[in-house]
């Protein structure tokens, strides 16, 4: 489809870019001192020891899940986020956000169909790539289609999984995109209080670059209010009205036209949900395939599994390559409503 002006409309989200690499040469945040080596080593062998069990729960012992989970990155940025305190420090937050997706439903309840309500009018799409390779998150409170409730929040949950999903070797973080354009719904005090607490605590070290747009007075005040509950080391990540083809944070063809793109992205619910769930498992599966091949164990790298992920998406065509226009043509999508990302 076209816009008047002969545009081609898009509807779906695109695939990862490739991101050249080369397995050999480690990214900055895998490369660690003698004394923060030290620190990783005694987080990771409390984790991967014979016969460990998450103390306090029933059925303690990891998953298999969880053990995907625990990936050398993922303990890196929990001792980041302790400011390398101490290992203790580090397995104790990581203990209890273990507890909390369990409890949380992180494994069960928070499906794709149990969120889709949430998605029907587009008020929060993933979309498109930063210069950095980091997967955008589009929200646009103006659509906001549900009255307040825990399941607007698992909804950015299930997103944040989708998002690590897309993320390729190197990424470990995300462009955030509020747009406050026409007369939007704003979330509560409280609401915005338990979801920052939620990022903060149990996804550090994700946020690349949060952008907000559109800001009306009450808004920038809501900002000010929810301000003190931000993590300073999060605050400068956070910018207004920026210009995101000037300023170098995205190319043309990977932003939305509404943020001076030249991507003409149309939220249908039909053509973009079934594809952008379908997708994402389909990474996941093959991320959990190549972890397995590395010995499916506590402190495998990311860094691995997406270079093995990334030079066979190279060899077969399945990602798109840097600088072209990812979008795939809807004749090639077929619905699937079983899908349960």
């Amino acid at each position: 489809m076209t816009t008047a002006a002969g545009t081609e409309k898009i509807y779906q989200a695109p695939p990862p870019p490739h991101i050249p690499v080369d397995p050999a040469v480690l990214p900055s945040s895998l490369k660690l001192t003698e004394t923060q080596q030290a620190i990783y080593e005694g987080v990771l062998a409390h984790f991967a020891k014979d016969g460990y069990t998450l103390p306090g729960v029933e059925n303690g012992a990891l998953t298999e899940e969880e053990k995907f989970w625990l990936s050398c990155e993922c303990i890196l940025r929990f001792i980041r986020a302790v400011k390398w305190a101490s290992a203790q420090a580090a397995i104790k937050r990581l203990e209890d956000t273990l507890k909390w997706r369990r409890e949380y439903g992180l494994y069960d309840l928070i499906t794709a169909s149990y969120v889709e309500p949430e998605a029907v009018t587009g008020k929060m799409v993933i979309w498109g790539y930063d210069i950095d390779n980091r997967p955008a998150i589009y929200l646009r409170p103006s659509r906001q289609n549900t009255e307040e409730s825990i399941r607007q929040v698992h909804y950015v949950v299930w997103a944040l999984e989708r998002l690590t999903e897309l993320m390729g070797p190197g990424v470990e973080t995300l462009a955030l995109m509020v747009d406050f354009a026409d007369r939007a719904r704003n979330p509560s005090l409280g609401q915005s209080k338990r979801v920052l607490d939620i990022l903060q605590t149990h996804y550090p070290e994700r946020l690349g670059r949060a952008l907000v747009v559109n800001v009306p007075f009450l808004v920038n005040a809501f900002f000010k209010l929810i301000t003190p509950f931000i993590d300073p080391l999060t605050r400068p990540k956070l910018r207004f009205n920026p210009n995101c083809l000037g300023e170098g944070l995205f190319t043309k063809d990977q932003l939305l036209s509404e943020w001076g793109g030249s991507a003409h992205f149309e939220y249908e619910h039909e053509k973009y949900w079934d594809p952008l769930v379908r997708m994402c498992a389909e990474r996941r599966e093959l991320m959990w395939t190549k972890w397995r091949d590395l010995g499916a164990k506590v402190g495998v790298r990311e860094w691995d599994v997406k270079c093995a992920m990334e030079l066979e998406g190279k060899e077969d065509g399945t990602s798109a390559p840097a600088g072209e226009d990812p979008h795939v043509p809807e004749a090639h999508i077929q619905p699937n409503p079983t899908a349960t990302a």
